[in-house]
């Protein structure tokens, strides 16, 4: 998975209130030193697409990925529609990166049901194929039934048709019917499902540290029957947090409280994907004690709970020379694309440490 060196790419990440200022810069600077990919991302506010393809469009040699689009957002049938679409304004440069995001966004904002994730989205990417591939688009699964009949698997309950629905192909003729599909996964089994039935893996929180624990999951994948891909040919793109300050601490500190919130404020207790992550790293105490200060309302104390050798084990903090001593663990791990963040200084210094 590592094979030919590790790729750079560079992310655009979430939207504010409003547009962050000089992303276009970025992706502009980003071509101009010859990274090899820009990726978006979606919460509940701004979509992935959209920026995409606006900054993407003053592009001719990146490619372009989503991490994440989220699957309750669109049916299966739309997010193929626009992948379809992005490949062919992109000439073939687009990456489809999906993700199942959690119980709190899938159900609060999407008011759609989360249970059963795993089983969801290998259902969803099935027919996400199905469309792409020109295929006509059927799956009488337990979350989807396309055409519509009734549905009473799929939403509990008999639901009013027509009967009029039929099974369509795409008029659209994709430019690749292979567009590769990135599934983001943090748990072990989502991790192996990812090897299974997708091109690549997009982790979060990912530490070369736990680089085994990874590659045996990855394996597991692999190892199923109609498994796509090998570990030779298997996408792992990771969005690694970059922060240049001659002083450590205080580069960790503008990371502290994202990981807090993370750690602390995503999910509820005893259903946070995040913690899991970090806890299975080695820091179960440190992750309880974050969230029992977060969830009580003191995240200023649950920031400063943040331990530096936890940053460090998922990002890259402090001085050029350090940030160069530490890359050789990222180059050595399975990870094939390092997406940072969109600051000049960043990619500069990143280019040229991977050049």
């Amino acid at each position: 998975m590592s094979a030919g060196g590790l790729r750079l790419g560079v992310s655009l990440g979430y939207w504010g209130a409003g547009p962050p200022p000089g992303q276009a810069e970025a992706v502009t600077l980003a071509e101009e030193l010859g990274l090899d990919s820009v990726w978006s991302a979606e919460a509940y506010g701004s979509d992935a697409l959209t920026p995409l393809a606006w900054l993407g469009g003053q592009t001719s040699t990146l490619r372009l990925g989503t991490s994440i689009m989220q699957m309750s957002a669109r049916t299966p049938a739309a997010t193929a529609m626009a992948a379809m679409t992005m490949d062919h304004l992109s000439g073939g440069r687009f990456v489809l990166g999906l993700g199942a995001s959690g119980p709190q966004v899938v159900e609060g904002w999407y008011g759609q049901t989360y249970p059963k994730p795993l089983a969801r989205t290998r259902e969803y990417v099935a027919l996400v194929r199905q469309a792409i591939a020109r295929e006509r688009l059927q799956l009488d699964g337990e979350h989807f039934q396309v055409p519509f009949t009734g549905g009473a698997a799929v939403t509990g309950g008999d639901l009013p048709t027509t009967g009029l629905g039929k099974a369509l192909r795409s008029t659209l003729h994709p430019v690749r019917p292979d567009l590769p599909v990135l599934l983001a996964a943090e748990g072990p089994k989502n991790v192996a499902m990812a090897a299974e039935i997708a091109d690549g893996w997009l982790p979060l929180f990912y530490s070369p540290a736990h680089d085994e624990h990874y590659r045996a999951a990855l394996a597991e994948g692999f190892a199923r029957p109609g498994a796509r891909r090998s570990a030779e040919d298997f996408e792992v793109a990771c969005m690694v947090q970059v922060v240049l300050d001659d002083d450590v601490e205080a580069a960790a500190d503008t990371l502290r409280p994202h990981y807090a919130l993370y750690i602390g404020g995503m999910g509820a207790k005893g259903a946070n994907f995040h913690y899991d992550v970090f806890a299975r790293m080695g820091f179960e105490a440190e992750c309880e004690h974050i969230q029992e200060l977060y969830l009580s309302g003191r995240k200023e104390e649950a920031v400063a709970a943040v331990p530096l050798a936890m940053v460090e084990q998922v990002a890259l903090v402090g001085p050029r020379d350090k940030i160069a001593a530490e890359l050789p663990r990222w180059q050595d791990s399975l990870l094939t694309t390092m997406i940072v963040p969109p600051r000049p200084d960043v990619m500069r210094t990143m280019a040229e440490l991977l050049g």
